[in-house]
């Protein structure tokens, strides 16, 4: 039997989702150039990267962005299995910036929970926020995103994947189970 698959994101409904996260984004900074767009390995860094453009179309600001890799700050590691890391991209000291961590889909919490202790090693933020395209609930932390694309209930075995489409060839949000 084949898993079924169901869109729930097109890609018109990613760039539409993405434009309103960049303008509630924008809205809850009080100063856009103490901002930094930090995404998490892989498709959180590139949805920070498609935030960060958004938010220079709408405001005519450059706002920094970089990219984490919290393998090593993982918890689960014998559940996920061995993974390779990335090098993090970070150029800048976050003491006292605004930086939003941004992921593509938050489940459980752990990818979170991981990534704010990564962010301690490159100094202490003035405010960390959260930014998901998805939320599917299930959290076993508590962690909650200020920013959500999407809410989408989901039952614990269905997977939510999320396509982009430099990363992937296409933009997409899929859910897929029995």
């Amino acid at each position: 039997m084949s898993a079924k698959v169901v869109e729930i994101l097109s890609a018109e409904e990613i760039r539409r989702t993405v434009t309103r996260l960049a303008s509630q984004i924008v809205e809850r900074t009080r100063d856009l150039s103490d901002l930094v767009l930090l995404g998490i390995y892989s498709r959180g860094a590139l949805l920070a990267e498609l935030l960060a453009r958004q938010i220079e179309t709408l405001e005519n600001v450059s706002v920094s962005v970089g990219a984490l890799d919290i393998t090593l700050y993982r918890d689960d590691l014998d559940q996920i299995g061995l993974r390779t890391p990335a090098k993090s991209d970070i150029s800048i000291d976050l003491t006292g910036k605004t930086v939003v961590l941004v992921d593509d889909v938050i489940f459980k919490g752990r990818t979170i929970r991981a990534a704010l202790n990564a962010i301690q090693e490159y100094g202490r933020p003035e405010v960390i926020r959260l930014a998901v395209l998805v939320d599917r609930g299930h959290r076993e932390l508590p962690i909650h995103p200020d920013f959500i694309g999407k809410q989408l209930p989901t039952a614990k075995e269905e997977v939510v994947k999320v396509y982009l489409q430099d990363w992937d060839g296409r933009d997409a949000v899929e859910l897929i189970g029995d």
